[in-house]
């Protein structure tokens, strides 16, 4: 796992970008308890989520998952990859399964989320 990246409590995972955006997927934890992908719903494109709102659903074999936005934020690109290929949250949730790109309104929000090393210990406790 990417020591860099950022998690929720709701298993989302941010990767800033160093440029004013940020990358979000769900954490590998997360698309195991989820089991097979088999849809994303996926927002559009300069539309606008505060940390907490729910811009996205991950539909598997076994339940659907609202995802939440980690971060506030303008949604600037969308993996359109995920509409023929859903199960690449599935075989690569980190790197080609990430699901959207958003222009960050407030990058103090990352110092809020949790490191890797938290995130493991958290999800270790479940």
């Amino acid at each position: 796992m990417d020591k860099a990246l950022k998690f929720t409590d709701s298993h989302e995972w941010v990767r800033d970008n160093g440029d004013g955006t940020a990358t979000v997927g769900i954490s590998e934890h997360a698309q195991d308890m989820l089991g097979d992908v088999v849809f994303v719903e996926l927002p559009e494109i300069e539309s606008e989520y505060d940390a907490g709102d729910n811009f996205s659903l991950v539909e598997s074999v076994k339940a659907a998952s609202d995802i939440y936005a980690p971060v506030s934020g303008m949604i600037i690109e969308v993996n359109d990859e995920l509409a023929d290929s859903p199960e690449l949250i599935n075989e690569s949730p980190y790197d080609a399964g990430w699901i959207v790109k958003v222009k960050l309104s407030d990058p103090a929000e990352l110092d809020d989320l949790k490191d890797a090393d938290e995130y493991l210990r958290s999800i270790e406790e479940e």
